[in-house]
Formats: structure tokens, C-alpha cells, sequence
């Protein structure tokens, strides 16, 4: 059977999983911190007698796009974006740490900081627990401080200093569950002491739905491409056999 048929068959699956990594961009323009995946098409040559100029197609995520995306204004002192570039440290739910830019923090029912998701927030020694009763605030270099609610005479406490990094973006792979990691052999990054945040505002995704919105048509009208030439291949190997059949 003609080769083609496999050349667009492999077309149209790699434009299916395009469309599922641009959908999942689509459906995370409102998630705080999010990081659109970038997607490329890259051709393989198909080895063997065929014909040199016939190659197959991959579909590959090989990085995420690492600009910082809209800050909003919320006014709770628990939200922080971090100022250029940086991450914020969490422990994931392996209990190993993992990086995010979503800064939309809040106290646990046991007291814990967490981040979106529910994964507690890393601090100097550890995670970061919030005295009950306290009001909390977030300084510029990530400090977290708490004072006794109704008394203007309080002590402001240190409860503990948010730990912020700064690794190569090369040194990153993004998990399922949207988290960075360090790539596998490399440590846990170093707390970056020169980074700061903001409070009172969160990063929001920098995923362009108008960019996404393109993509996915694209996509789509990709696969039909694709479809059609499967169908063109059919056509021409029925004709064949056709002309063998009554030669």
C-alpha cells in the first residue's frame, strides 16, 4: 500500500494531541500563574526505500511560554505575585518540591499556607504555619508576618519567610498537575533572596485565548487535511487494484 496513507495518518494523530495541548491552554486562560504550553510540529524522515521526500510528523510540547502574565488587584493580603522573573516553593502531594507562580494563598484548616491546590507553601524550615486567631501579612521580600485581630498595640510576629527560587527555565519540566519541577538529577533549587512580591494582587495566566482560539483552528482544519489524504490514498489504492484486476 502506498506510504501515504501513513504519512497523513501520523499527521492527523500528532494534530490531535496539538489540539488537546492548546485546549488544555484554552481551558486554563483564567488559572492564576498558569504557563501556556508551547506546541511545535517537528518532521521525522521516513527511512527505508521510500521516497526521500516523504516524512512523518511529530507534535512536541518542549517548553512553556515563561512570560509574566496580567497582575489584578484583589486587596487580600494573602495574594501575592512575585515581581519578574521567579517561583514560588510548594511541597506537592509526594511530599517532594515542586514550583508555581500562583500566588493566591490561604490559611488550612490546620494552619498550614497553602497555595492553589492545596499544596502547603515552602518556607525557610519547612512549611509555614499561620498562629489562629492572627491577622497575616506578606512583606516584599516574602516574609510572612502575623498580629493579634482588634489591637492596635499588637506585636507583629515573623511566622516565616516564603521561599522563592530562581532556576533556569531550562532546568524546568511542567507535571500534570501544572506544577514545575527541577528536571530529573538536578537538586531543589536555591531560595533567591534578591527576588520580591507583591501583595494584594495575583498573577494571572498568560495564555492568549485570542492566539489559543487561532491555534485550535488551525488544528482542526489540519486534521481535516490530513483526513483527506487518507481518503485520497484509499481512493487511489481501489483504482489500482481495480487496473490490476481488468489489466
Amino acid at each position: 500500500m502506498d506510504r501515504m496513507l501513513y504519512v497523513a495518518m501520523s499527521g492527523a494523530k500528532q494534530a490531535m494531541e496539538q489540539q488537546a495541548s492548546t485546549a488544555n491552554n484554552m481551558a486554563n486562560t483564567s488559572t492564576p500563574g498558569f504557563r501556556a504550553q508551547i506546541n511545535e510540529f517537528r518532521a521525522v524522515p521516513v527511512t527505508g526505500e521510500e521516497i526521500g521526500t516523504r516524512a512523518f510528523v511529530v507534535a512536541t510540547t518542549p517548553s512553556a511560554n515563561f512570560n509574566q502574565g496580567p497582575v489584578q488587584d484583589t486587596g487580600n493580603p494573602l495574594d501575592i505575585a512575585i515581581r519578574g522573573d521567579g517561583w514560588l516553593a510548594v511541597t506537592d502531594a509526594n511530599g517532594q518540591e515542586a514550583y508555581t507562580r500562583a500566588g493566591n494563598l490561604r490559611v488550612g484548616s490546620d494552619g498550614q499556607i497553602l497555595a492553589m491546590g492545596n499544596y502547603p507553601v515552602v518556607g525557610d524550615g519547612g512549611g509555614i504555619v499561620a498562629p489562629p486567631g492572627q491577622a497575616l501579612g506578606i512583606g516584599a521580600d516574602g516574609m510572612v508576618s502575623a498580629r493579634a485581630v482588634g489591637d492596635p498595640n499588637a506585636v507583629t510576629v515573623e511566622v516565616g519567610r516564603l521561599k522563592l527560587v530562581n532556576p533556569k527555565t531550562g532546568d524546568l519540566v511542567r507535571g500534570d498537575d501544572g506544577l514545575f519541577r527541577m528536571r530529573e538529577g538536578l537538586p531543589a533549587a536555591d531560595a533567591d533572596r534578591t527576588l520580591t512580591v507583591t501583595s494584594g494582587v495575583i498573577e494571572q495566566s498568560n495564555v492568549n485565548p485570542v492566539e489559543a482560539m487561532v491555534a485550535m483552528i488551525a488544528n482542526a482544519r489540519s486534521f481535516e487535511l490530513q483526513m483527506k489524504s487518507i481518503q485520497t490514498a484509499n481512493e487511489n489504492a481501489q483504482s489500482a487494484n481495480k487496473l490490476l484486476a481488468y489489466g
